[in-house]
């Protein structure tokens, strides 16, 4: 592994056994994250971008599991991590910033008490010293006035400002990577700017990796380096953002770009992806998008490999697209 590339995933598969069947959440994702790089994890709800957001904490809850794949970290094999390991990478080399930031708070404890446990969890040194970073952190988060917020409840601040605080709680023991589950999802677009720009900025100022998970590829669009579209749990199509968002390769992938709303659109109605997502036990035989792709013949019926261009560009699809946007 060269000596900027923070992560490494490759076949990367998350199966959640039932008594209806296996649900193949993650079926064999590869993903590279450089330092100081955002890749951005687009797709829509149900393709497996939290749940393999979760597999590289090792936060899936029984009775999934991982089942195949390589997830190398700095040059460590997380699968073979010990329990007590990933407790200790976990808010501390990698960290998670969830959709809902009352999931990182605790409603009956003050900010101040709930950082600087955070703090010694994973450092020895005061309470004066980890209150004293956590105002630090706070303040570069944009908090306003946080010697004196950090005595506050969670309740107390506004939904931007206490997504803020979980995003200080992230950068407490600046991590090498950061996963952000749809962080912004919740808040409104000012608020929402502000958050990407401020995460942008410190993604470049601490050279951290960061995935950050999305619905929204207007969003991803604005803050990422590269992105990943996910269907069906797997990635359907990678690459720079211009690669991807100029030139498209997978049906998906432009019909996703088709449905965002536009500027120049205006009072013309969205265009969208015809059908829905296929349920978790009944996906279809080869490849998954066929059933919703104009595009799609008999050879569909088989499942597509990735075509790679590229390290880092690639696309499954049988019948890629000219690039035409």
């Amino acid at each position: 592994m060269s000596g900027d590339t923070l992560l490494t995933v490759r076949g990367l598969r998350t199966h959640f056994p039932t008594p209806a069947g296996t649900i193949k959440a993650v079926d064999g994702v590869d993903l590279m994250l450089k330092r100081g790089q955002i890749l951005g994890l687009v797709g829509e709800s149900g393709s497996g971008k939290s749940i393999t957001g979760f597999s590289l904490l090792g936060l899936v809850d029984p009775p999934g599991r991982i089942v195949e794949g390589t997830l190398d970290f700095k040059g460590e094999d997380l699968r073979a991590a010990s329990p007590d390991r990933l407790r200790a990478l976990r808010g501390d080399r990698i960290a998670m910033i969830f959709q809902d930031p009352m999931m990182t708070l605790n409603p009956v404890l003050r900010i101040g008490t709930q950082m600087v446990e955070t703090v010694l969890a994973h450092r020895k040194v005061s309470r004066a010293d980890a209150r004293a970073r956590s105002v630090e952190v706070l303040a570069k988060v944009g908090i306003p006035h946080p010697e004196e917020r950090i005595d506050a409840y969670p309740h107390e601040f506004s939904g931007g400002m206490r997504q803020r605080v979980a995003i200080a709680i992230a950068l407490l023991h600046e991590p090498d990577l950061i996963i952000a589950d749809e962080p912004t999802t919740a808040l409104d677009v000012t608020i929402q700017s502000q958050i990407l720009a401020q995460v942008q900025k410190l993604a470049a100022e601490m050279g951290m990796g960061l995935i950050w998970i999305s619905h929204d590829l207007g969003v991803v669009a604005a803050l990422a380096d590269e992105i990943a579209v996910m269907y069906a749990g797997r990635i359907v199509e990678r690459g720079t953002v211009d690669e991807v968002l100029d030139s498209p390769r997978h049906p998906y992938t432009q019909g996703l770009i088709a449905s965002t709303p536009m500027a120049n659109d205006r009072g013309r109605p969205l265009r969208q992806i015809p059908g829905s997502a296929p349920p978790p036990l009944g996906r279809p035989e080869g490849c998954p998008f066929r059933p919703r792709c104009p595009r799609a013949t008999e050879t569909c019926l088989v499942d597509p490999p990735e075509t790679l261009v590229a390290e880092n560009r690639g696309w499954r699809c049988f019948h890629p697209l000219e690039g035409t946007p």
